[in-house]
């Protein structure tokens, strides 16, 4: 079953830390750019966190940069978010995407991803920060 599967989500006080990671099964993630998208209640889903397939580039919108890192294991056949420094409105149901044809366009796909249709999509990992 080709799927991605996304884990590490919780409770975590404002400025805490909290890493997700985000597992491929029945592909493998090496020929993906990925990303990592959420959606808070009551919002539309938003970007984003995103990384390229060969070397790795990053982009972060700018809701998140400085505080979050995405990284890849492609060994492990999965990608990772760490989120650092987190506030109450990180709060939303965290997924990860990936697509084959968006490499080499990551800051297309975090920002613009509603546009494209991504090959795979995660069910979801929700994240509450909350004291």
């Amino acid at each position: 079953q080709l799927q991605l599967v996304e884990s590490g989500g919780g409770l975590v006080q404002p400025g805490g830390s909290l890493m997700l990671s985000c597992a491929a099964s029945g592909f493998t993630l090496d020929d993906y750019a990925i990303g990592w998208f959420r959606q808070a209640p009551g919002k539309e889903r938003e970007g984003g966190s995103c990384i390229d397939s060969s070397d790795a580039r990053t982009y972060y919108v700018d809701a998140v940069k400085g505080r979050f890192t995405i990284s890849r294991d492609n060994a492990k056949n999965t990608v990772y978010l760490q989120m650092n420094s987190l506030k109450p409105e990180d709060t939303a149901v965290y997924y990860c995407a990936a697509d084959r044809a968006l490499r080499g366009a990551i800051q297309a796909m975090c920002t613009f991803f509603p546009y494209y249709g991504m090959d795979y999509w995660g069910k979801g990992t929700l994240v509450t920060v909350s004291s």
